[in-house]
């Protein structure tokens, strides 16, 4: 059974990502015990220049700021 504190982080988490010029269609977002888990693929949205591994790598800071949530695993492939 899922924890309530864990259920309203990965809503944090999910937030934070759709707010990002991401495709993140391909993602899986779990959160056990207040440790975030990332998995799956992503890349830029089409038309947006950007670099995606330093946008993931702000988005997991983002997240580990936020209360409740105790760390980040990033576990992705990064596609172009």
């Amino acid at each position: 059974m899922p924890i309530p504190g864990d259920i309203q982080a990965a809503k944090i988490v999910r937030r934070e990502i759709t707010r990002r010029p991401i495709d993140y269609s391909r993602i899986d977002i779990r959160v056990n015990h207040g440790i975030v888990y990332i998995r799956g693929q992503v890349a830029a949205m089409r038309g947006q220049p950007l670099d995606i591994r330093e946008e993931m790598q702000l988005i997991v800071k983002v997240i580990r700021q936020r209360p409740g949530i105790r760390d980040v695993i990033l576990d992705v492939i990064y596609r172009t």
